[in-house]
């Protein structure tokens, strides 16, 4: 897995780096500013082969120097270039305020205040080199400069560049779009602007392009992070590649990679899920999470329907087997057998339902996802599922799931970003994986996993791997599936949870538009030989 950094960890490895005598600031700033550039012209080859225009806006920390030898290598190769300079060039850090006078001595600085309108410039090219990992204020005073590089893409912002017109100029931010808070991927508001929508709140512009140094960041996966970053490049700048504690990893390909049997294996060497089912008329979401659990590779998988369902299941299913159960005594009895070594509760169940069989479920101490109306049935009294919860649960509540469950932890993440860094979604996620004792998978594009020990990670389905089509009923029971079919394999809860939530977007882009859930577990053979298992 790769590494998402918050401010403070890429901070702290470019100073070990300095420190270790390793490489210099200075030497650190020319490579992050020939970075941007190269990716520019990896990103519109077109803009290679002229001498454009390019406007340079710089703030005034170390993102403001990697702005001014941006500018140099932009006039070496014979582009007109404009820089423009927020704040005191005496006051910029010592190895910023040296590519300032390096710049100087080639071309001019203007002052940057928010009357500058970037659009009536005519510029092929604006970089954003006002504020990078560092922000922790808004940037209101910068706000109609903000408006105006955002308004400037208009309707060309998906265009090709030699398409666009002369007033729609590519946008490319250093490290992040300025005004966007890099540990959460919030935009930060001023308390005057809360309650308009985040990019006008934040007077933050959306970028064509962000090109950021080593690993990405968190900001550029969370949050409003993806619709303000437009493409992510990573660049590296000859810093060691090491792992600092607390780092959050991004789940990727790697993660779906046990999702193979070995050859000298039978049904009962991957474990036995059961799912619990609700009443007539409400076993749907039941037979979706059933059908994924066994397309993961779950050995056999078992519905416990109650009897007035037992009927309309019988009729569904052929691979999937059936188990009356009606009542919590009725699991407790079912669970006697050690070979039911995975549950799932909440698809459809039912809240008076879940109510009475969640505490039989978890009194049996089996690996179990809780979903759904599992959740909910316990939303006036949170404290009483949690103190049920082992370490071998996994809860999967999306938005208004885990408001309810854990109201107070998502009051913070409401909150408006008014400073940063800001409370996160990952802050959010840990906090309650440490608070129910469990692995909490918490849903969205930017689906955050934390176990209780603080591990943590992101399975993003933004960018090139968005997957909008997940967006429809039933999907998350697929997953729910998923996730206990893995349980039942013998993959860890955190593992579990992590390589179910890579698979389930993988299998929505195999698909493409027009998915329901019921294609979800079908696509998992073509996604299998993809990845050669």
């Amino acid at each position: 897995m790769t590494e998402l950094l918050t401010a403070a960890q890429m901070r702290a490895i470019e100073e070990a780096a300095i420190e270790s005598g390793e490489v210099t600031g200075l030497e650190l700033m020319e490579r992050a500013g020939r970075g941007v550039v190269e990716a520019i012209f990896e990103e519109w080859p077109e803009l290679s082969k002229t001498s454009g225009w390019a406007v340079v806006l710089c703030g005034p920390g170390n993102n403001g120097g990697d702005g001014f030898v941006v500018a140099r290598l932009l006039k070496e190769w014979g582009w007109e270039v404009e820089v423009f300079l927020y704040g005191d060039p005496q006051k910029l850090p010592p190895d910023a305020r040296q590519n300032y006078e390096r710049w100087a001595g080639i071309g001019g600085v203007e002052p940057l205040d928010g009357q500058l309108e970037p659009s009536a410039l005519k510029a092929n090219v604006i970089v954003d080199a006002l504020f990078g990992t560092g922000l922790t204020r808004p940037i209101s005073d910068l706000g109609l400069l903000m408006l105006d590089l955002h308004d400037s893409q208009g309707l060309g912002a998906a265009m090709e560049v030699a398409q666009r017109p002369d007033w729609c100029p590519v946008i490319v931010s250093v490290d992040l779009p300025s005004g966007l808070c890099s540990d959460s991927g919030r935009a930060l508001r001023t308390p005057d602007f809360v309650g308009l929508p985040a990019k006008l709140e934040a007077m933050s512009c959306a970028s064509d392009l962000t090109v950021t140094f080593h690993s990405k960041k968190l900001g550029h996966t969370l949050a409003d992070g993806p619709e303000l970053c437009g493409r992510v490049v990573v660049k590296g700048i000859g810093l060691k590649v090491f792992k600092k504690d607390g780092c959050v990893s991004e789940v990727h390909a790697g993660s779906g990679r046990r999702g193979g049997k070995e050859s000298t294996s039978h049904k009962y060497s991957h474990g036995h899920a059961l799912i619990l089912s609700g009443g007539a008329g409400k076993t749907g979401a039941a037979r979706l999470a059933a059908r994924g659990a066994l397309r993961i590779g779950a050995g056999l998988v078992t519905l416990a329907v109650p009897p007035a369902a037992q009927m309309e299941v019988a009729a569904q299913v052929t691979a999937i087997m059936l188990q009356r159960i009606e009542g919590a005594d009725g699991l407790t009895q079912v669970l006697q057998d050690e070979r039911l070594n995975a549950l799932c509760l909440g698809p459809g169940v039912g809240l008076e339902r879940a109510r009475e069989m969640v505490p039989a479920a978890l009194n049996a101490k089996r690996a179990t996802v809780l979903d759904a109306d599992a959740l909910t049935a316990f939303a006036d009294d949170p404290a009483a599922l949690f103190t049920q919860l082992h370490e071998n649960c996994v809860l999967t509540p999306h938005g208004g799931e885990f408001t309810r469950l854990f109201p107070d932890i998502a009051e913070k993440l409401s909150a408006p970003a008014t400073k940063g860094p800001a409370y996160s979604k990952v802050d959010a996620t840990r906090e309650a994986a440490k608070r129910a004792g469990c692995v909490i998978l918490f849903k969205g594009p930017d689906t955050v996993i934390a176990a209780p020990n603080g591990q943590c990670s992101v399975n993003a389905a933004v960018y090139d791997r968005a997957a909008p089509w997940l967006a429809t009923a039933g999907s998350g029971d697929v997953l729910a599936g998923f996730i206990t079919g893995l349980l039942a394999r013998g993959f860890a809860p955190m593992q579990a949870a992590e390589t179910a939530a890579w698979l389930h977007v993988e299998c929505a882009r195999a698909f493409g538009p027009g998915l329901i859930a019921e294609d979800l577990p079908e696509l998992l053979p073509e996604v299998f030989k993809q990845l050669n298992i």
